[in-house]
């Protein structure tokens, strides 16, 4: 689990356009920013003793934090159990079985569905421990200690205002982070959350079924996205750039472009490429 630690962020913060600029988080271990929340949680769990070599690790998932969570049972050499939605991409399922996790589906776009059958299996079974990512504070903590100052000093570097956040919410873990680390250092960078136009949707990632660390009346400003805008700004991402993100990466792209149009700020707009797009190829 050392290697793996050694490896997740830092990842680059790349130019999009004058006024844009991306967290490229698909250099972390498993191409996702979720390395980053189960990196951290795993870790303060193995320092409070609440993971051992028996225990089998599990968590309701749409994808990337499962995935994330695979690998850090691999690097364990634990077992791990993921219950997610029916409906997810079958790539993010077969990245996880590739890890060795077991995968139990919860009904289409059932998160809180899938969050019961988690939370029944912990009940049921002692020795399972769950990093419980929709409401575990270490979540938030994570993000407003490293990912934010991260952002915020390669920023600088940039040497231009950081006007705006532009980021959707699954667990809101991110979002609600960086909100927090702006907050405390008095900065007047905006928050803006990326949400779904309809419902049901296919941004996998975000909005999963309600707010739950981060509230939306916390935004600034809320900025809508259809699914079919999203992935097609994802594909036309990729074949202008040659990078391949996934759907919510196209959505807070997009988001970020009509932010930029609306409010023609002095400084810049940052948001998250959160993961690698091979996992939705079958969408796409």
């Amino acid at each position: 689990m050392e290697l793996i630690k050694s490896l997740v962020g830092n990842t680059p913060l790349i130019r999009i356009s004058y006024r844009i600029y991306a967290k490229l988080e698909t250099y972390n271990p498993t191409g996702s920013v979720k390395d980053r929340m189960i990196s951290y949680v795993v870790r303060k769990a193995q320092i409070h003793g609440k993971i051992d070599k028996d225990s089998i690790l599990c968590e309701a998932t749409s994808g990337n934090t499962g995935i994330a969570l695979s690998m850090a049972a691999a690097a364990l050499g634990n077992s791990c159990v993921i219950f997610m939605p029916k409906n997810m991409s079958e790539e993010r399922k077969q990245m996880m079985r590739i890890y060795g996790a077991k995968i139990i589906e919860a009904p289409a776009d059932d998160f809180l569905g899938a969050i019961n059958m988690r939370d029944a299996f912990l009940k049921a079974n002692h020795n399972a421990w769950s990093p419980k990512q929709f409401k575990n504070a270490l979540n938030i903590e994570c993000h407003e200690k490293q990912t934010a100052p991260e952002i915020h000093k390669q920023v600088i570097d940039i040497n231009l205002p950081w006007s705006a956040f532009i980021h959707g919410a699954g667990t809101g873990g991110t979002i609600e982070g960086v909100r927090r680390y702006l907050q405390k250092n008095n900065m007047k960078t905006k928050v803006c959350l990326v949400n779904p136009s309809e419902s049901p949707h296919g941004i996998q990632g975000i909005a999963d079924g309600k707010d739950f660390l981060f509230s939306s009346q916390n935004a600034d400003r809320i900025i809508n996205i259809s699914t079919s805008d999203a992935i097609q700004r994802a594909k036309d991402f990729a074949r202008k750039t040659g990078i391949l993100v996934g759907i919510s990466s196209g959505a807070n792209l997009l988001a970020a472009e009509r932010w930029i149009d609306d409010t023609h700020p002095r400084g810049i707009a940052v948001t998250m490429l959160c993961d690698r797009g091979e996992r939705y190829m079958s969408i796409y």
